[in-house]
């Protein structure tokens, strides 16, 4: 759709959204369970936590968090030592814990689909664009660091 933003956080709240979407309308495909709950919360805080760690880092390194821009620096500390895309991964963490929350199988399975076009619309491209900004050190930190975990 043209003039759309095509941004990581709308496809995200697009999963959430279809989330409550399928327990509203398909309520006996969720199940309710404490066990989910405490996992959800627990899932909630970690991937809440990564986003902050990885934003910290952008702002330090002062290059652009938005997909799609060219990076002044290739961030290679913190979080972004054990996943190329620590943002991308929280934002699926949150839609799996949101899925685990509320009992919803049809959660996980969007979770999956969101996972895939973040990596396919979004990481995949950036790392194009990492390749041809910082050439043999991003080619270095691409074949050491995993894109997800």
């Amino acid at each position: 759709m043209k003039g759309f933003p095509d941004l990581p956080p709308l496809w995200w709240l697009g999963s959430i959204a279809a989330i409550y979407l399928a327990k509203w309308l398909l309520p006996g495909l969720h199940v309710s369970s404490v066990i989910l709950s405490v996992v959800s919360g627990v899932t909630i805080a970690a991937a809440l936590g990564l986003v902050a760690w990885a934003g910290l880092w952008f702002l330090r390194k002062k290059t652009p968090i938005e997909p799609h821009h060219t990076p002044k620096t290739l961030i290679i500390e913190g979080p972004f030592r054990m996943t190329r895309n620590p943002i991308y991964l929280a934002l699926v963490m949150l839609t799996v814990a949101s899925a685990l929350g509320h009992g919803s199988v049809i959660g996980l399975a969007l979770a999956a689909g969101l996972w895939w076009i973040l990596d396919r619309r979004f990481a995949a491209p950036e790392e194009a664009l990492l390749r041809a900004t910082f050439g043999s050190e991003a080619e270095e930190y691409l074949k050491d660091t995993k894109r997800w975990v």
